[in-house]
């Protein structure tokens, strides 16, 4: 299997290019498409030759799993920060919070006395 494709879509691929290119011209466009994957490749080992240059011994270093986007699933992330134990930054666990959750993430809000009349803004009508 090909990325997404299975083995019978894949003959369905080459069985289409049989019928649109033709047998005389099929061989002559494998050849080419060969060349394009050659050059390709050969690129891609140039420019790992280049870095591998310009950055020295410490490309041999470098941990290329870590960097990989493909390992940065948003499911695994979210249920490993709902299953560990929400912390302080900076306090010890075994210190009791001074405020509860809800106080420290809403802001304070003046109180309102209904005695005093309603706020009027000149400058914002």
């Amino acid at each position: 299997m090909i990325g997404n494709l299975a083995g019978g879509e894949i003959l369905l691929l080459v069985l289409a290019a049989l019928i649109v290119l033709g047998p005389t011209r099929l061989p002559g466009y494998a050849a080419k498409l060969g060349q394009g994957v050659r050059y390709l490749r050969d690129l891609a080992e140039g420019a790992k030759g280049q870095l591998r240059d310009e950055l020295g011994p410490g490309f041999d270093d470098i941990d290329w799993r870590q960097l990989d986007p493909r390992q940065y699933d948003p499911r695994r992330i979210v249920r490993e920060a709902l299953s560990e134990p929400p912390t302080r930054s900076g306090a010890r666990e075994d210190e009791p919070d001074e405020k509860p959750v809800s106080a420290r993430m809403t802001p304070a809000l003046p109180v309102h006395d209904p005695t005093l009349p309603t706020p009027f803004d000149v400058d914002a009508t």
